[in-house]
């Protein structure tokens, strides 16, 4: 696994995007007079950008969006017990909205920790035989489509 230096918020970027690009010499020369300057120009930045973790972020992130769904709930059913339809929709898109920032935290959390230098290999493109049940939806019809065009030839 390799270690990010939080002061290189470029490299932090790329490696969280899942990529990481090879800098030339004077790419890197580059980017460290940026960083000088902007350490010189804006202390209260580069610190505030040195103390920031990012899993913690998206955790305390997940954390908020879990008390957002109970309070989701809570004014679901207030909605529910007080017969006012539109505070019930309310609580159900309050809810909704929270799941989705929790699973998206949740998400970008395991993404954070999986930054390796090595990039996944590309999936191969072998041809797949009759009995082979893997792959997407569409890739199976196609599959059969160009049977049945290559049958009909």
């Amino acid at each position: 696994m390799r270690v990010l230096d939080w002061r290189r918020p470029i490299e932090i970027a790329l490696t969280m995007e899942g990529s990481t690009v090879p800098l030339s010499e004077e790419e890197q020369r580059q980017f460290e007079q940026l960083e000088r300057a902007l350490a010189a120009e804006d202390p209260k930045f580069v610190s505030a950008m040195r103390g920031t973790n990012v899993r913690l972020y998206y955790k305390r992130r997940a954390v908020l969006a879990g008390v957002g769904f109970v309070l989701g709930i809570v004014v679901l059913m207030t909605g529910a017990i007080i017969p006012n339809t539109i505070i019930g929709v309310i609580g159900f898109v309050m809810m909704v909205a929270c799941l989705y920032i929790a699973a998206l935290s949740m998400k970008r959390i395991s993404n954070a920790g999986d930054s390796d230098d090595i990039p996944p290999p590309p999936p191969s493109k072998r041809h797949r035989t009759k009995h082979d049940s893997s792959g997407s939806f569409m890739e199976r019809m196609e599959d059969r489509w160009r049977r049945r065009r290559d049958e009909d030839l």
